[in-house]
């Protein structure tokens, strides 16, 4: 099946799994719920978890499987962009094409819609028909790859950042921390929850770190090559905010080469777990992405 297919199918089975999840805006407290679901239902690519969902099909298992943690993922990545937007932050106007949260509902509530989302993701793990054994090992994993250690310490990393220039090492580790941790347990999840073994696993995390890398990369040439309208979100903010970007600290066309090789290097590490070759394709679509 094509990549675009598996994308809208996975999508469709996403928001279908999360709107059985979320009470309806009409839910009291009202304005939480509204704020919740008009991030979440926000649209987007879904691609974390459609990395979990392929992962899952590309080690021979059903995909109904891995949908509290597809379900998960997505909670915690939306609260983070409800985080990132605020006007203490990054204080953007526009998020998927649409005002962002706060703009919307106001600060307070959006703070609070992002910290109902990230406590929603980790109540559906805890609660998911796994093994309790695997339900902890998830948990101590997603909260790794989204703490202080992963998403929130690169992202003060990031803060600490702005108006300095840095190495690439110093990039890297901003990066690996705020983007490619996430992703990285997206794609070793799968394995996880199947009990596939510790050298699958690395593989795999391996694979989803690589391509999370690439992943920010292009979102940094896309800031300086696309426009707002096409991103659906402000292009030319990382000039602006003077943030430390791989454009800035490597250029343009090194930046693009160094993204091309850690797709080969992610899509080589998995090719004994890829024989559908979904997740060769999934990271050529990272990297080919133009949104």
């Amino acid at each position: 099946m094509e990549l675009p297919k598996l994308f809208k199918r996975y999508s469709e089975q996403v928001n279908s799994y999360l709107e059985r999840l979320l009470p309806e805006g009409d839910t009291a407290p009202v304005p939480i719920y509204r704020a919740m679901r008009y991030s979440l239902f926000a649209g987007g690519k879904r691609l974390r978890p459609t990395l979990v969902l392929l992962t899952c099909e590309s080690l021979g298992e059903n995909l109904e499987k891995l949908l509290p943690v597809a379900a998960a993922v997505e909670m915690i990545h939306t609260y983070s962009l409800i985080h990132d937007d605020l006007p203490s932050m990054d204080n953007d106007d526009f998020r998927r094409g649409n005002p962002t949260n706060h703009r919307v509902f106001g600060e307070a509530i959006a703070i609070l819609a992002g910290d109902g989302l990230l406590t929603a993701g980790l109540k559906i793990l805890s609660e998911a028909p796994y093994p309790a054994d695997v339900r902890c090992s998830l948990i101590s994993a997603l909260t790794k790859a989204a703490g202080t250690e992963g998403m929130i310490g690169g992202q003060v990393l990031d803060i600490q950042a702005e108006s300095k220039v840095l190495s690439r090492v110093e990039l890297e580790m901003i990066h690996g921390m705020k983007t490619a941790a996430l992703i990285g347990f997206c794609a070793t999840a799968p394995a996880m929850v199947l009990k596939k073994g510790e050298n699958v696993q690395q593989a795999l995390n391996q694979y989803g770190e690589f391509v999370g890398l690439a992943f920010q990369i292009i979102d940094d040439v896309l800031d300086v090559e696309g426009t707002t309208e096409s991103l659906g979100k402000t292009a030319g903010k990382d000039r602006t905010a003077q943030k430390a970007t791989y454009p800035s600290t490597l250029g343009m066309e090194e930046s693009k080469t160094l993204a091309s090789d850690l797709i080969k290097t992610a899509t080589k590490s998995i090719s004994p777990y890829d024989p559908l070759g979904y997740l060769t394709d999934f990271a050529q679509f990272v990297l080919e992405r133009t949104k």
